[in-house]
């Protein structure tokens, strides 16, 4: 498939991300493709997992920043450049700036993980915390585009960008040629684009399917309306794809060439996360597990073999954290339970020697003695407890109402 006659807004074809190829020898890292027994079972087909969580800077974004700043003029390096990000975009800029030995500045929000912002510094740019969202940041680096002459690197919305992610479809084909459909995150939609560009052109009959979490969706009105649209205020723990419109550019690309965009839940996410983690040993942000999120969503809806694009894993530790314990209650691993108990000794220890039976164990127990629903001699007790599974939880509940207790949720 040939790209020589697209119009103004859909520029690429395959040399681009083949000359891109060449330019990110010895600087972007080939990724491994791990096999994924768990999923491969879930799927009823092979699925791989592409591994960039273990790019340098700790995702793809790397790639497109390179491309992009390797080609400005002498004098608009001179001049620097200027980015805003939450933390992979700003990563990847400040690490291609200084191997190309260019000025480097980001905005990044106030409340940008710390571990992100440290880690843009020490690439060596200078870091500008500036607005309370990535929209305000984007404002104020443009602003400062526009006073200093400071190249503004877009995170998506440029054909160098996308050609620079597009090595991702190429080393995909190289290690697993008998791929049939390739599951990739998106957001502005530049890494989707990069890849259907290169993917298509090579293997026009590989399925390529988009996903987007369901609070940050942009692409599916934007497909309907046949133009890219804005959305009000996205939301989703999935930052790196928290964008509320599409790129021109790459939105041309998604709508010639990519075949399907999949939404999935916040659920989903954490629950996809902790699969990566447990299972594949691999750390991935959430919306890096997006692509897994979605084959959990959908397991038989999909022609193997796969593979899922893990896009990184710049994952804040507290985030982290919470996003685990989500990814567990919502796998069933977590449960919450009110109970109604007499108000005597050894009420509670014989609730707790039932559950001990039960193999479930007690993490908090709190307290309530003092509320107008309950009677003279009762207590109320929240319970949460560590369960192994969905019908574990189903049985925990089961076997205290058969043992007389009174079961609020």
């Amino acid at each position: 498939m040939s790209f020589h006659a697209a119009g103004p807004l859909h520029p690429l074809i395959l040399d681009d991300v083949r000359g891109a190829q060449k330019m990110l020898a010895g600087v972007a890292k080939l990724t491994p493709m791990e096999g994924s027994r768990y999923l491969s079972d879930l799927v009823g087909a092979p699925v791989h997992l592409k591994c960039e969580n273990l790019q340098r800077t700790g995702s793809f974004k790397l790639r497109g920043a390179y491309v992009r700043i390797s080609g400005l003029r002498p004098e608009e390096r001179a001049a620097g450049v200027v980015a805003a990000s939450a933390g992979n975009h700003a990563q990847g800029v400040a690490l291609a700036s200084s191997l190309l030995g260019v000025r480097s500045t980001v905005f990044m929000p106030v409340g940008a993980p710390l571990p992100k912002v440290a880690a843009t510094r020490e690439y060596g740019a200078e870091v500008r915390l500036c607005g309370q969202v990535v929209d305000e940041s984007l404002a104020a680096a443009q602003e400062y585009a526009r006073d200093t002459g400071a190249v503004f690197i877009h995170p998506f919305d440029h054909p160098d960008i996308i050609a620079g992610q597009g090595t991702v479809g190429l080393e995909i084909l190289e290690q697993c040629p008998e791929v049939r459909t390739i599951i990739v995150g998106m957001g502005g939609g530049g890494l989707a684009a990069g890849i259907a560009v290169a993917v298509k052109a090579l293997r026009p009959d590989v399925r390529i399917i988009g996903v987007q979490a369901e609070g940050a969706a942009a692409y599916p009105p934007s497909l309907e309306a046949g133009r890219p649209v804005a959305i009000d205020a996205p939301v989703t723990m999935a930052d790196g794809i928290k964008v509320g419109r599409p790129g021109d550019v790459p939105y041309a690309i998604v709508e010639e060439l990519v075949d399907e965009v999949r939404t999935v839940s916040e659920d989903a996410l954490s629950s996809a996360l902790l699969l990566c983690l447990e299972r594949a040993k691999l750390v991935v942000e959430p919306a890096g597990a997006s692509t897994v999120a979605a084959l959990l969503s959908e397991p038989r809806s999909v022609h193997g073999p796969v593979v899922a694009v893990l896009s990184g894993g710049n994952v804040d530790p507290l985030l982290m954290q919470r996003i685990l314990r989500h990814g567990m209650a919502a796998a069933g691993r977590y449960l919450t339970l009110r109970l109604r108990l007499s108000d005597r000794p050894g009420a509670l220890a014989r609730l707790l020697g039932e559950l001990s039976v039960l193999d479930a164990n007690v993490l908090d127990v709190a307290h309530v003695r003092t509320d107008a629903r309950l009677g003279l001699t009762e207590v109320e007790v929240e319970l949460q407890l560590e369960t192994k599974g969905r019908e574990h939880c189903a049985e925990v509940e089961r076997a205290l109402r058969d043992a007389g207790y009174r079961v609020m949720g």
